[in-house]
């Protein structure tokens, strides 16, 4: 069998890389979270600041603002542990670093809160996404791990985040604080209702924490995290969460102005029943493509999904008239068809690269069952709806992740196509990384 090795380029391999392991222990990557060294994300300059879409925070009829109502619901104790003042004074050191990295939350923080709350779960989770990610939908890790809540590919699966061509779901805000909660939700019940346990096995697996647990018995020692022998990120990453929620608690005694943050979600979620071109999208709620995919970071392409999820994240100021308009769009102007008359030695690869789409798309639009064609034949082809600068902001998780190789060595019965779709890349991609005629 002749054998070729196939390179793909890393920015090609969003999908296939990622640093949190979530319930694994497996592909952790160092991550340092202290202030003032100003550590980043590998996507940090691209992080969604959405100014535009952030109102000023006005107390609700309790007269409460966004960290008052946070505060009420903490339960985690630990700020006395020394590690954790050692942390809060590294973060404190840097106010205005700090205060600039809480805004960041801006306009997730009051949704996430929601669904912490909803679950009866300590508010302290709702920081968490500030240890993950820097509240960074777009962040990307060496140990495989996307979006806010840092979900390596196959924990995301697990909860069920959709990951393809179309979509990453570990990037969507609701999908992705849906699956972490409910995963934190099983880890706090697997540790006994263990908080600190818990959220040090969403770090580093539960077989770690464990197999820590299981030698301080047989040894006669405490159980709790604070006496367990666990990896150096693991016994950093719950102090730095408890170091933030006590500055929060009691921001006065650290000197940190905390930002005005809203106490309801900046966005609102709209079932759109279809796929819908983000362009449109934009169009019918008001607002720019770039604000849609800053509140929708799951989608890869210029329309969502074709097989779901339908849902759109809008500004709330703007969701009565998007759906409204939404309702009165007619199915045929949801998605731009172009046709596409087949040329000799055309292939369904060619003409998805072509026209930005997939296989399986073409297969589905066109009823055709394997994958010949022949010259001449007409195809109906999606396409964009607008022009390709209005969905550059799509590609922005398509770009994050370090540079590496992977080299793949071709096995019987494959062809460029079927290693581009697993891979998640194009032929012309394959092609031109290994100098070869597609």
């Amino acid at each position: 069998m002749k054998t070729l090795l196939t390179t793909l380029a890393a920015s090609a391999l969003l999908l296939l890389g990622g640093c949190t392991t979530l319930g694994t222990g497996n592909n952790r990557q160092p991550e340092v979270h202290t202030l003032p060294t100003d550590e980043k994300q590998d996507t940090d300059t691209q992080q969604p600041m959405i100014a535009d879409l952030a109102r000023q925070a006005k107390p609700d009829a309790a007269g409460q603002d966004f960290w008052t109502q946070l505060r009420q619901g903490m339960q985690l104790h630990g700020e006395q542990q020394r590690v954790v003042r050692k942390q809060a004074s590294a973060y404190s050191r840097v106010p205005h670093q700090l205060e600039e990295l809480l805004q960041r939350g801006e306009p997730y923080l009051a949704y996430v809160h929601a669904q912490v709350v909803q679950r009866g779960f300590p508010s302290e989770i709702t920081l968490l996404p500030y240890v993950e990610s820097r509240y960074n939908p777009y962040a990307y890790s060496h140990g495989r791990a996307a979006g806010m809540w840092q979900f390596i590919p196959g924990t995301g699966k697990q909860y069920g985040l959709k990951q393809d061509w179309w979509y990453d779901g570990r990037r969507d805000i609701i999908a992705s604080t849906r699956a972490a909660l409910d995963h934190l939700d099983r880890l706090h019940q697997d540790f006994d209702g263990d908080w600190l346990l818990a959220l040090a096995a969403y770090n580093s697996g539960s077989g770690t924490v464990r197999k820590a647990i299981r030698k301080n018995r047989a040894a006669g020692r405490p159980t709790d995290f604070w006496h367990l022998a666990l990896p150096d990120e693991t016994s950093a990453y719950v102090p730095r969460l408890l170091a933030i929620s006590d500055i929060v608690r009691q921001p006065q005694q650290y000197d940190v102005n905390l930002p005005t943050i809203d106490t309801t979600p900046a966005f609102a979620v709209v079932d759109t029943q279809g796929q819908l071109d983000i362009g449109i999208a934009a169009e019918l709620a008001g607002i720019s493509t770039d604000e849609i995919y800053r509140l929708n970071p799951g989608y890869n392409r210029w329309a969502t999904h074709p097989e779901g999820p339908y849902q759109l994240a809008v500004p709330a100021a703007h969701a009565a008239t998007f759906e409204q308009k939404l309702a009165a769009l007619p199915e045929s102007e949801r998605i731009k068809w172009v046709r596409h008359k087949v040329s000799k030695g055309e292939t369904l690869s060619h003409i998805a690269d072509e026209y930005d789409t997939t296989v399986a798309v073409l297969r589905g639009a066109n009823n055709i069952r394997g994958t010949n064609i022949h010259a001449g034949k007409r195809l109906q082809v999606p396409v964009a709806a607008r022009k390709p600068s209005r969905y550059a902001a799509a590609s922005r998780g398509l770009k994050t992740g370090a540079a590496s190789k992977l080299t793949y060595k071709v096995r019987n019965g494959d062809s460029l196509w079927k290693i581009a779709r697993n891979h998640r890349v194009s032929v012309s991609q394959v092609s031109k990384w290994n100098q070869l005629d597609a």
